[in-house]
C-alpha cells in the first residue's frame, strides 16, 4: 500500500497537518513515538497564549488571524472549548522590544489596543506592581488555548475524516527518491508519496543534510496558589501577559484556570536534547521565579502547586521552518518553533498541507524558508 501522506510527530503542528491533509482526501497516516497528547515534547502545559499584536514580527498577524478563525470553527464543529478570550498585556519599558513590537504590529494592522502607563495598567490589573518607567499594550482578543484538548480534537477530527493514527511508533529512518518516500519505524515499513516531518525537538537527527540549525532549550512551567485576593486572578479580571524586565529576561503568565497561576520564562533555558533534558526542577529555579513574583506580582507568590518541563526548538532568527527538504521535494520539514508556535497550529497545518500537495499558497511562506540559513551563511562568508 502507498500512502498519499505520512505525518511523523503528532504534536501541535503534526496533528494540525494530519487534520488539514485529511480534509483534502486521500490515504493519510500519522505516527508518533508516544501517545499524543503527551508531556514529553513541546505541545503540553495545560494552557498556551494566543495573541494578535505580534511583537516578534507583524508578518505573523495575518497568520494568527487565520488561526483564530480556524480555532473557532473547530470549536463550532466539535462542541469543544479550546480558546478562552481573556485579553493580553505586553509589559515593559516604552522602548523595549516587546512593547515597541506589539505596538508596531497593532498599528500596522489596525488592531484594537490600548497603551497604558504604569498607573493605568495597575488600575486595570491591580495584582501587578509595575514600575513608573514601564507601560503596557493591552489587546482585547488575546487569550488562552488548551493545548492537550486542541491536539486531541485535531487528531479525533482527522480520524473522523479517514486518517489513521498509530501511536507508540518511533521513526528510525526515511529514504526518498523523486517519486516516493520509504519510512522505517520500530513497527514496520511504509511507503508514501509525501512525508511531513513534524518532530519538534527530535527533528535534527532526521533532517538528513538539510543544514537547518535547530537548538533545543529546556523550559520550566510553574503553577502557584494565589497568596491572597484569588478573585483578582480570575480570567475575567486577569489577562494573559508577557513582561520584559530587560532584553534578556521575558516572563509570561496566565490567570487562575483551576491549577493555580501559571508562570514561566520565555527563553533563556539550558541547551539540551530530547533525550537528555533534565525533568527535575531545582530550588534555585523556583527561587528565581519567586523573586520575579515578589517584585511584580506579589499576590501570586503562594504555594507552589505544580511544575513541568517542556522544550523550545529554536532557530537562530526565531522564525519557523515550513518548507520542502532542500534535497527532496516530497519531504516537508515542519518546525513552527522557537517557543511561540502553538497558537498558529490550524493555520500552520493548512500551510503544510498546501506545501505537501503543491496547492496554491494561502499565505506568504517566505518568512519560513529553509533556504534562508544557507543564504545567511553565504552572506557571512562573503563578508
Amino acid at each position: 500500500m502507498i500512502w498519499d501522506a505520512i505525518v511523523v510527530g503528532l504534536g501541535a503542528a503534526g496533528s494540525a497537518s494530519l487534520h488539514a491533509l485529511s480534509e483534502r482526501g486521500g490515504r493519510v497516516l500519522g505516527l508518533d513515538q508516544f501517545a499524543p497528547p503527551h508531556t514529553q515534547g513541546s505541545s503540553h502545559g495545560r494552557s498556551r497564549i494566543i495573541r494578535e499584536a505580534y511583537f516578534e514580527d507583524p508578518r505573523y498577524v495575518p497568520l494568527v488571524q487565520r488561526a483564530y478563525a480556524q480555532w473557532r470553527a473547530l470549536e463550532a464543529r466539535t462542541g469543544e472549548s479550546i480558546l478562552q478570550q481573556t485579553g493580553g498585556l505586553m509589559i515593559g519599558h516604552a522602548d523595549s522590544g516587546l512593547v515597541t513590537g506589539a505596538r508596531h504590529s497593532a498599528e500596522q494592522h489596525a488592531l484594537p489596543h490600548d497603551v497604558l502607563d504604569a498607573s493605568a495598567l495597575t488600575r486595570r490589573v491591580p495584582a501587578f506592581r509595575v514600575p513608573d518607567d514601564m507601560c503596557g499594550v493591552l489587546e482585547p482578543r488575546a487569550g488562552v488555548l488548551d493545548p492537550e484538548r486542541a491536539v486531541s480534537v485535531l487528531l479525533r477530527e482527522a480520524m473522523r475524516l479517514g486518517a489513521v493514527v498509530q501511536p507508540g511508533e518511533t521513526l528510525l529512518e526515511w529514504r526518498a527518491d523523486d517519486a516516493l518516500v520509504d519510512v522505517v519505524t520500530t513497527r514496520g515499513c511504509y511507503t508514501t508519496r509525501r512525508l511531513v516531518l513534524a518532530l519538534g525537538p527530535w527533528a535534527s537527527s532526521q533532517l538528513h543534510g538539510a543544514h537547518i540549525p535547530l537548538t533545543v532549550e529546556r523550559n520550566v512551567l510553574y503553577w502557584f496558589e494565589p497568596l491572597q485576593n484569588p478573585d483578582s486572578f480570575a480570567p475575567s479580571q486577569f489577562p494573559v501577559f508577557l513582561f520584559e524586565v530587560r532584553p534578556d529576561l521575558i516572563w509570561y503568565g496566565f490567570p487562575e484556570l483551576g491549577d493555580g497561576v501559571k508562570i514561566a520564562l520565555h527563553g533563556g533555558g539550558d541547551v539540551t536534547t530530547a533525550a537528555t533534558i533534565r525533568r527535575d526542577v531545582s530550588d534555585h529555579e523556583v527561587g528565581a521565579i519567586r523573586a520575579l513574583l515578589e517584585r511584580f506580582l506579589p499576590d501570586a507568590n503562594g504555594t507552589l502547586r505544580d511544575v513541568a518541563t517542556c522544550m523550545y526548538t529554536n532557530t537562530p532568527d526565531g522564525h519557523f521552518v515550513i518548507d520542502h527538504h532542500p534535497a527532496h521535494a516530497n519531504v516537508i520539514v515542519a518546525s513552527p518553533c522557537s517557543g511561540h508556535g502553538f497558537k498558529f497550529a490550524p493555520a500552520v497545518g493548512q500551510l503544510i498541507a498546501e506545501l505537501a500537495l503543491s496547492l496554491p499558497a494561502g499565505f506568504d511562506r517566505s518568512l519560513f524558508s529553509a533556504a534562508r540559513f544557507a543564504n545567511q551563511a553565504a552572506e557571512i562568508h562573503d563578508q
